[in-house]
Parts: C-alpha cells; sequence; structure tokens
C-alpha cells in the first residue's frame, strides 16, 4: 500500500476547514472544559449524593474522569465527517477525484485523527486551566499531584481521538447519517449501561470501548453507582495499560474495516 497523496490529505483538510464541522467541533471541545470548571465551581461535595471535594483524590479523580465521559462528542463529529458526504451527494465527486477508495478514506481517517487529538487537546487544556482556576480562588489545593493531573488530561485528549476514529468507521459503514448518529448515541447512552446491568453479560462491559476508557482514565463512579442502585457487584475494569490496549485495538479494527468495508459497495 503506497503513501498517501499530498493532495488528497489536503483536499480533505480543506473540506474539514471550509465546513461548520470544525467550529462545532471546537466549541463542543471548549464546552466540554468548561462543564467541568462549572461542576469544579459548583464543588462535588454539594452533588446529590455529595461527593469528595476537590481536595481530595477521589473528588479529583471524579471530575477528571466525567470529562471523559464526553469522549461520544467527538465520535459524532467523526461520523459526521464521512455521513455528509453521502447525506450531501458530494462522495461521487470524491470518488471520481480519487477512484481507489481506500485512498479517500485513509486521508480522512488521518485528517480526523489529528482534528480528534485537537478537540482533545482543547477540551483538556480548559478543563485543567478550570480546575487550577478554581482551586486558586477556593484557596485549596486539587487532591492530585499536578504531573497526576497533566496525565490523567493526556489519556483523555489521546481517548478522543480514538473515538473519532471509530466514529468515521460507523460513518463509513452506516452511511446514512441520521442512522449512524442514532447508532452512535444510542449505543454510548444506552447499550453499554444496560449490558452493565446484566448480570453475567456485564463482565464484558470492561473490554468494550466504555469500559475500557474507564479503565484508561480511572473512572469507576458509574460503574460503582450503578452496582449500587442494583445491589450488584460492580464490573471489574482491566489495568489502565491493558485498556489503553484494549481502545487501540478498536481503533486498529475500525481504520481496517472503514477502509475494506466500502470498497466493495455502489457509492450511491
Amino acid at each position: 500500500m503506497t503513501a498517501l497523496p499530498a493532495a488528497l490529505l489536503a483536499a480533505e483538510w480543506t473540506r474539514l476547514t471550509s465546513t461548520r464541522l470544525w467550529l462545532w467541533g471546537l466549541l463542543a471541545a471548549l464546552g466540554s472544559g468548561a462543564f467541568v470548571g462549572l461542576l469544579a465551581l459548583a464543588g462535588p461535595e454539594n452533588f446529590t449524593p455529595p461527593l469528595p471535594g476537590l481536595d481530595t483524590a477521589q473528588g479529583t479523580h471524579v471530575l477528571l474522569g466525567l470529562l471523559g465521559c464526553t469522549v461520544f462528542a467527538p465520535a459524532l463529529l467523526g461520523t459526521v465527517a464521512v455521513s455528509s458526504e453521502y447525506r450531501h451527494r458530494t462522495i461521487t465527486t470524491t470518488t471520481l477525484f480519487a477512484p481507489r477508495r481506500w485512498t479517500w478514506l485513509a486521508a480522512k481517517l488521518a485528517v480526523y485523527t489529528g482534528a480528534g487529538l485537537a478537540y482533545g487537546a482543547v477540551a483538556a487544556i480548559v478543563a485543567g486551566g478550570a480546575l487550577f482556576g478554581v482551586a486558586v480562588l477556593k484557596g485549596i489545593t486539587l487532591g492530585l499531584p499536578t504531573v497526576t493531573v497533566a496525565a490523567l488530561l493526556a489519556r483523555i485528549a489521546l481517548t478522543m481521538a480514538v473515538y473519532t476514529l471509530l466514529g468515521v468507521a460507523v460513518g463509513a459503514l452506516l452511511r446514512n447519517q441520521v442512522t449512524a448518529l442514532v447508532a452512535v448515541g444510542a449505543y454510548f447512552y444506552m447499550i453499554e449501561t444496560v449490558l452493565m446491568l446484566i448480570p453475567g453479560i456485564k463482565e464484558l462491559y470492561p473490554y468494550l470501548p466504555g469500559g475500557a476508557t474507564a479503565a484508561l482514565t480511572g473512572f469507576t463512579y458509574l460503574a460503582d453507582a450503578l452496582a449500587g442502585q442494583t445491589g450488584t457487584s460492580a464490573a471489574h475494569l482491566l489495568s489502565a495499560p491493558a485498556g489503553a490496549a484494549v481502545l487501540v485495538c478498536y481503533a486498529l479494527i475500525a481504520i481496517a474495516v472503514a477502509v475494506a468495508a466500502p470498497l466493495r459497495r455502489d457509492i450511491m
């Protein structure tokens, strides 16, 4: 497989920056980071039920984990990247420009990997700045060392890039924009949560994207809360390195599927 032509990468970058998709992505990233800041300002100890404050490791970890729960947003953006081509019928022009379909799909994957990293970086920087800003405002010290906070934010940023790739793969497979967006939204809001409630089947959760993300970020609050509500034991998560490996595997599978699956299908 030869290297991607620079023209394809440039064309995909132009497509991204010439539409409002990048603006919506920027606003979503800023909003995700600001959301963490607002929660920090309100104080975890004022939540219902109350949680440990920002001056504790658990309180800081929970807020950082909530940022990780917003990874569905870059996944949706990745989905739109491909499905919008079919919706607006620009896919025909794209294919005529690059008859070897794997090349434009690979170019889209490459560009949106960078976009996902940028999204994650913006969200992480805003969230981190907000956390430290609120800590200074309240005259407290965060419960986690600065290095640990930075490492967790970096993990979340990388995770968002992976989810962007997964979104691109879903868009390439389903093609219909509404169907693809509903499938991604339903998965994050319903399917994984339902699996966590089913005895036996919930053992699969650590190997699903949500479970792997929770392991990577150390965010167990959701699993623990569901276990408390149902009176069952929480699903055992993988270690952080194992969670990262699972996410990398999903990314590789997504790339392979996104490139290979559409090759034998009609464009329209």
